[in-house]
């Protein structure tokens, strides 16, 4: 299980709350846990509260960021790695469900990189946007315009799910379809749809 979150600790207490409570409703439901690797934040909320609760917690972290997000001493296991790149795609490998909490560019970039693996079929898991106080209704919502205006088929609003509680990740990804193993077959917009490959 891929969780994506926000490493900074300025945020509001509401979410760090919805941090803590999917820590502990994953490691409840007895899902092992691959995230940043990071102490602070959302990161560490999340980290903090499945550990508390018995979870399996494996961080990822680059070498270069071990001081910025304060790599999390206590860990079931803590891998170093080069670079950011790295990072991602070890987040990823053999990773059964994205779950994404509310978070900044850096986690808009994670989450986007496994919606457009699993759009292009070389990622199959559901991806799961946990939208606390409506945090990505507006993204959602931009996603939407895009398949409106042709750059992505109505196919691709099933890249992802969303949840507003925390709780509800794990009945969700209970409840998910599997993506199509034919994702490459319509990765790009029908021509008869747009005008033009998408």
């Amino acid at each position: 299980m891929t969780v994506y979150a926000a490493s900074s600790h300025a945020l509001s207490s509401k979410y760090f709350e919805v941090a803590a409570r999917l820590g502990r409703a994953l490691a409840e439901a007895g899902h092992p846990i691959v995230y940043g690797g990071g102490g602070t934040g959302l990161m560490g909320a999340m980290a903090d509260a499945a550990l508390e609760a018995g979870g399996e917690v494996h961080g990822v972290i680059p070498e270069f960021l071990t001081t910025l997000e304060k790599g999390h001493p206590g860990l079931t296991s803590m891998d170093v790695v080069p670079s950011m790149r790295i990072r991602k795609e070890k987040m990823l490998i053999d990773s059964a469900a994205v779950v994404t909490l509310p978070g900044g560019c850096g986690t808009f970039e994670e989450v986007f990189e496994a919606m457009t693996l699993k759009r292009l079929g070389q990622y199959f898991g559901p991806i799961v946007l946990v939208n606390a106080d409506g945090y990505y209704d507006k993204l959602i919502e931009f996603l939407e315009h895009s398949v409106r205006e042709k750059f992505m088929s109505q196919a691709h609003l099933d890249l992802w799910h969303t949840v507003e509680r925390a709780e509800d990740v794990p009945d969700a990804l209970e409840t998910l379809e599997p993506w199509s193993a034919d994702a490459l077959k319509f990765a790009s917009v029908d021509v008869d749809d747009a005008g033009a490959s998408g």
